[in-house]
């Protein structure tokens, strides 16, 4: 090289290498650039690392700052409810405060608590905040199992209290509810924890894991996952509760108890039963829970009470049967179920691929949870090893509860 003093790795060339004749001309060039750069990547690379944890705190730093400004807006919207609902209603006395107990319920807590943590995140103090918010986390389990029976006593309220209803839209038609209802404001508390799951493992994972608010991060992150899977629990029990509700009232008459603690609604549809005795193909409704296959046909549609509804011909417990797939393993038009019982076999049909394949992975799936689980409703007396026919059904009710 001119002008300068050579590379180091031209050095090393000339000693080692040139010396000896081992290297032409043209390969120099070539090697020298190749050994100035390996010489420079320890450089490159605490560069890499530098650009890395600087995309990183400004990753966190995005968060941080999304974190705070949805807290103070959801805060403005808890303090809608708590100011203009829960504390004038105490002040007029226009619900008795059971009632007002039953709706509102621990939304005041809620509020205090977004407020202590809002004022630790506002003054940077991210550690201490989640410490003390996960401590209160559990109120928004307990917030969540009692929102549907909230909503049903506001609902109450609204149809049967004109003062609270004259109430309820006095303060709805306020400038700061910006067309918000009260009905739309209950659920905030759920809709927070979900971002708060978000935000808190973004954080974490934008944060180094040698500081200290890695440390509190990661248990808020855990605690908030927790209280989330309660939340989703408790949501999905009362979903299935309404379902297996519906059911019972599209079933004619009281025989066949649906309700029943334990079980759990998976599938319906219209399903062709193949006779085994060369009878003719007929097409019932069937109701698949976690432990039972209820099989129905409609009642007449000119039947003054029930044209709308279902007559339970057949229950069959799911404990000792066995599904096998007769036909419809392939892109064919349909399939054929075989459903072995003790002391019966029933061939269901479908001319729908995708329907045939639904009824067989529900089947299957629910009687090897069954398995799985001795201690279900399923290993009650009342599920005997036969068929249940409509004539038997009166020994299902004397054992099944009321949900």
């Amino acid at each position: 090289m001119l002008g300068g003093a050579a590379p180091a790795g031209s050095v090393l060339l000339t000693e080692a290498q040139r010396a000896q004749g081992k290297i032409s001309a043209v390969c120099i060039p070539i090697l020298e650039s190749i050994i100035s750069i390996m010489l420079l990547q320890p450089v490159a690379t605490v560069n890499t690392v530098e650009e890395q944890r600087a995309r990183w705190e400004r990753k966190r730093s995005r968060t941080a700052k999304e974190l705070v400004e949805t807290e103070q807006k959801y805060l403005e919207q808890l303090d809608l409810v708590t100011t203009y609902f829960v504390t004038i209603l105490k002040a007029k006395g226009t619900l008795q405060p059971a009632v007002r107990e039953a709706i509102f319920g621990l939304l005041e807590s809620i509020h205090c608590t977004s407020q202590i943590l809002l004022l630790h995140l506002e003054r940077g103090h991210l550690g201490l905040g989640l410490e003390g918010f996960c401590q209160k986390l559990e109120l928004y389990g307990r917030y969540a199992e009692n929102l549907e029976q909230a909503k049903k006593t506001l609902q109450e309220q609204v149809k049967r209290n004109k003062a609270f209803c004259r109430f309820k839209k006095l303060q709805e038609s306020r400038p700061e509810f910006l067309g918000w209802q009260l009905e739309d404001l209950l659920p905030l508390p759920l809709q927070r924890l979900h971002q708060y799951k978000h935000l808190f493992r973004d954080l974490m994972e934008n944060t180094s894991p040698d500081s200290v608010e890695f440390q509190h991060l990661a248990k808020a992150v855990k605690s908030v996952s927790e209280v989330s899977q309660w939340v989703h629990s408790t949501v999905r029990s009362h979903e299935n509760s309404m379902q297996l509700l519906r059911v019972q009232k599209l079933l004619k008459g009281q025989k066949t108890k649906v309700l029943t603690p334990g079980r759990w609604y998976i599938q319906e549809g219209w399903l062709m039963v193949v006779p085994t005795k060369g009878e003719e193909v007929k097409r019932k409704m069937f109701f698949l829970f976690s432990d039972i296959l209820v099989a129905t046909k409609p009642c007449h549609p000119l039947h003054p009470l029930n044209s709308d509804k279902f007559s339970c011909q057949a229950v069959y417990p799911l404990t000792q049967c066995t599904v096998d797939k007769v036909f419809g393993h392939t892109q064919s038009q349909g399939g054929l179920l075989s459903l072995s019982f003790p002391h019966k076999t029933l061939l269901l049909m479908s001319s729908n691929q995708e329907d045939i394949n639904n009824w067989y992975l529900n089947l299957t799936t629910a009687i090897k949870q069954l398995k799985a689980r001795p201690t279900l409703v399923h290993q009650k007396k009342y599920l005997t090893e036969q068929p249940v026919s409509s004539r038997e059904a009166h020994t299902v009710q004397k054992m099944c509860q009321d949900l």
